[in-house]
């Protein structure tokens, strides 16, 4: 049984009935839990870090890092004990876990939530649900005005096959536990396709997609705080390279009004409907239909997002303020964006990019006026790895979209 939390903020203070300063845990020490850490540390908080990587970005900052697998019993009990609040910076940390630490400490988000969005067919079944109650709740509009999931179907046993309605074709087959970034996808053009693309994921539990005539693709970002008042960041309007997040533009009028309130409200209809507190993105696309232009929801991450990074140099208050403050508590307002802005992902073809590992000249790019760059601290670059992004801000979107193809031209990433 989860414990009971006390309704009283969790301050940035000495905690004098434990003796010792109060301390914020996060569950994965990626770039998400670096800045979370940053953010925290900025406002007052002690942070603990639990990775079973000794070199991971957000260990190497925080004040505590317990290196250990996540579902390690001991680490898990020392998390407990050192933490007065805990969080996850992804999310396929195992749900159990997030059981275990909720048995003496107040965790966000909770299990169930988390445990939802690491199952695709499970998600989807959410959205569904919240496509169809649309309400109000009392904390401001809450509907998912009927913006369900991909049309999709069930592969999870050799006779779901026959079943799969041809009228789904082309389709995009995904695994339906742990892909990202593209991973665990396979593009399928047909019926006849579907068995071998089901075999070159050895016929793990999928899902199978119609693949949509997509205007755009755009991310919402809500924080829900445990009073069931919620707050959301400007929608931002996103472009993928090879399954990744290559750039986020938001500025007003990125995407149509009525679309971009749709997309709010669905969102937070979403974490309504999963009693969420926490940092939640929702990624929807925009499709193109007979009469216009509708949305459709893809895809939730229970954390904040890559999508939400431009938020730390745009707006009064980024998605890792928000994370912070729903974990203990402490007032949500509303994010304003004072800036128009371009964030473009830096992966680790810009060190490989030449034929051989090189430095980039980040003195070039930040010569250039708005540039905000944020790099990892990861020890090794990768291709298709995150290893860092640039955020650029301007008075005018068009002088941000001028200053980022300048550095894109500098640093070679893609056009």
């Amino acid at each position: 049984m989860t414990m009971t939390t006390n309704a009283a903020p969790i301050l940035p203070a000495f905690a004098a009935t434990e003796g010792r300063p109060t301390t914020l845990g996060v569950l994965g020490g990626g770039q998400l839990g670096m800045m979370f850490v940053q953010v925290a540390q900025a406002m007052g908080y002690r942070t603990a870090v639990l990775d079973p990587d000794a070199n991971s970005p957000a260990g190497l900052i925080s004040h505590h890092h317990i290196l250990a697998a996540f579902d390690d019993a001991q680490a898990l009990a020392t998390m407990g004990r050192l933490c007065d609040a805990i969080t996850t910076e992804f999310e396929n940390v195992p749900a159990a876990s997030l059981d275990i630490l909720a048995q003496t400490t107040p965790v966000s988000p909770p299990a169930h939530a988390v445990g939802i969005a690491q199952d695709r067919l499970a998600e989807k079944a959410h959205f569904l649900q919240s496509a169809g109650q649309p309400t109000v709740d009392g904390k401001g509009l809450a509907s998912a005005a009927g913006v369900g999931p991909v049309p999709y179907a069930a592969l999870v046993e050799h006779a779901d096959l026959a079943s799969i309605d041809a009228s789904l074709f082309p389709a995009i087959l995904k695994t339906v536990r742990m892909g990202y970034d593209g991973k665990g996808q396979v593009t399928v053009t047909n019926q006849g396709d579907l068995e071998r693309a089901w075999e070159s994921l050895y016929k793990a539990p999928c899902v199978v997609e119609k693949r949509l005539d997509l205007e755009a693709e755009i991310s919402v970002i809500v924080a829900r705080g445990h009073d069931g008042v919620c707050v959301h960041l400007p929608v931002q309007r996103n472009t993928h390279v090879d399954g990744i997040l290559a750039r986020t533009e938001v500025f007003a009028g990125n995407v149509d009004a009525a679309l971009a309130n749709r997309a709010q409200q669905a969102a937070i209809a979403i974490a309504r409907d999963l009693a969420y507190v926490g940092v939640l993105c929702v990624e929807f696309f925009v499709v193109k239909t007979d009469t216009g232009l509708d949305l459709v929801v893809n895809e939730m991450a229970p954390r904040p997002h890559n999508s939400g990074h431009y938020s730390l140099e745009a707006c009064d208050v980024s998605q890792f303020a928000l994370q912070v403050r729903t974990m203990t508590r402490l007032p949500l307002v509303q994010p304003r964006l004072h800036s128009p802005t371009v964030m473009l992902n830096l992966m680790g073809e810009v060190w490989l990019n030449t034929g051989e590992l090189r430095i980039p000249v980040w003195d070039e790019v930040l010569a250039l006026p708005g540039t905000h760059l944020h790099l990892y601290g990861k020890l090794e670059a990768r291709a298709g790895r995150k290893m860092g992004h640039i955020t650029v801000t301007a008075v005018s979107i068009e002088q941000a979209r001028d200053v980022a193809s300048q550095v894109q031209a500098i640093l070679g990433l893609w056009h």
